[in-house]
């Protein structure tokens, strides 16, 4: 299992140092979260790679429903390229009640989830390089020669991490397209509920069943462990261990004391050697 943390908050220099202290603490990712209005998720994300050299640098999560997603293309390139390939992208429909009506921005589920699926074909079209051309109902794009970036580092693609809400199938159909799950669960009335390891089983047997590759699909879960009881951080993930989660974001969203932000991330992640039963099944933590 790999251990990411995820920053409540702070500018482009209070991420920058945040980051350069998780790499040396041992986590193994540092994400920011990318709002309709705030401090800018990939400014920020530039200025941590400038102070750090093997941590993953991404974002938890990007809406890309609201962003265009030829500057999205960019921007993910070139951090890429400045990072030498540790970006990751986590993309979502986004949660309407964080200001999308307060900017204009569409607040309808169908049209969002539209705009997803033809945002991911554009940016994934983009990064390939030149000629590209699409056609959508969202957005219409014709092939261009002025000044094209530098396609990213990574290969085949910058990896993206999509939600996926269970057990609606589309939802997940169109996250399995990708490089790994960011799972939700969802009632047949629409109501989000806690996503448990059991459903976490039955994500992977759906993975297992879809793609022949399921072996590198990550799943991403995020919690609160102690950073100063492994015991007890063992306890808590030890059955999302088990069930086939591989990246586990420490989420203190809730925190505004960057002094408490900061003594977390010092005391790194909750690393631990699992119990037996784990170890048979060949996972680590």
């Amino acid at each position: 299992m790999n251990f990411g943390f995820i920053l409540p908050s702070g500018d482009a220099r209070a991420t920058a140092d945040l980051a350069r202290l998780a790499e040396k603490a041992g986590w193994d990712g540092f994400f920011v979260s990318e709002a309709v209005w705030g401090i800018d998720a990939w400014v920020a994300l530039a200025a941590a790679a400038m102070l750090t050299r093997r941590i993953r640098l991404g974002t938890m999560l990007t809406p890309l429903p609201i962003r265009k997603p030829w500057k999205l293309a960019s921007e993910t390139a070139t951090l890429d390229n400045l990072s030498r390939g540790r970006v990751i992208l986590s993309v979502g429909l986004g949660a309407v009640d964080t200001g999308f009506g307060n900017f204009g921005e569409e607040t309808d589920r169908k049209i969002r989830a539209e705009e997803l699926d033809e945002g991911l074909e554009v940016l994934t079209g983009l990064w390939a390089g030149q000629p590209f051309k699409f056609d959508g109902r969202h957005y219409h794009i014709q092939p261009t020669g002025f000044n094209p970036p530098p396609p990213p580092v990574q290969r085949p693609r910058i990896p993206i991490w999509v939600v996926g809400a269970w057990p609606r199938e589309r939802s997940m159909r169109r996250a399995l397209r990708w490089d790994g799950l960011i799972p939700t669960r969802m009632s047949a009335a629409g109501e989000h509920l806690p996503v448990r390891p059991e459903d976490i089983v039955q994500m992977r047997e759906t993975i297992r069943a879809s793609r022949p590759d399921a072996s590198a699909y990550d799943i991403v879960m995020e919690g609160k462990t102690p950073g100063n009881d492994p015991e007890r951080a063992r306890d808590l993930l030890q059955p999302w261990v088990e069930a086939g989660v591989t990246w586990f974001n420490e989420a203190m969203w809730d925190e505004a004391d960057p002094a408490r932000i900061r003594e977390r991330i010092l005391q790194g992640p909750a690393r631990f050697r699992p119990l037996r039963r784990a170890r048979s099944r060949g996972r680590t933590a």
